[in-house]
């Protein structure tokens, strides 16, 4: 078995368990109030402004034996710059204060999740926050189109009010391939072992996420 699918199956129970909260299920079906949505994006904002400095010491912790994903972690800065401000852009589109998100401070949730990733990198195993990876643009795919389409229009938002997750359910296919082919490439069992642990971790950390935001329904 490649180990992405490996990957896949050993972390399947937490992937399920994150997809049945009840927030993420009623965003996918268009059932969430604008309160609801607009929550999501300000800790989207907060996790998301993390990931190009994430991603750069991560890259710069890898030992010269994955210099090829150290590589591969240039390209992934490239896509990701700027993606933050994509969200905040949401945000005012929905009628809120982009600068007063900017400057709040995120749920704990949020601060310990991302706090989690800098630990991995910088204390465990760097090449765990591909961990991470897997998440959050796997999670993307599943619901970020679908959700788009629903909440927008249940709530008749304009399409400039989605740009993070219309982007990302589109953008995270391609780079789902790519992350694919990566993790086929490991061959060290303890950088496999770091991949599946940090994966599951995620899954429980960016989930608390989403049972800690407002579950708001839409107005009929």
């Amino acid at each position: 078995m490649k180990f992405y699918d490996r990957l896949l199956l050993e972390t399947e129970a937490e992937r399920q368990e994150l997809l049945a909260i009840p927030f993420i299920q009623r965003g996918a079906a268009g059932e969430l109030g604008l309160p609801s949505y607009t929550a999501f994006l300000a800790q989207a904002y907060h996790h998301v402004k993390h990931t190009v400095p994430l991603l750069m010491a991560c890259g710069a912790r890898l030992p010269e034996r994955l210099e090829w994903l150290r590589e591969a972690i240039g390209e992934y800065i490239e896509e990701e710059m700027g993606h933050q401000e994509w969200i905040l852009n949401d945000i005012a589109a929905c009628g809120g204060d982009k600068e007063a998100v900017r400057q709040a401070t995120p749920l704990a949730e949020t601060e310990l999740m991302v706090a989690y990733a800098y630990d991995t990198i910088h204390r465990r195993q760097p090449i765990g926050f591909f961990g991470m990876v897997l998440v959050l643009e796997g999670t993307s795919i599943a619901l970020a189109s679908h959700a788009a389409e629903n909440i927008k229009a249940s709530l008749g938002l304009p399409d400039t009010a989605f740009s993070y997750l219309t982007s990302h359910g589109s953008l995270d296919v391609g780079h789902v391939d790519f992350y694919q082919g990566l993790m086929n490439r490991l061959r060290r069992e303890e950088d496999k072992q770091a991949v599946i642990h940090a994966a599951r971790m995620f899954y429980r950390l960016y989930g608390d996420i989403f049972r800690a935001l407002p579950l708001v329904a839409r107005q009929a």
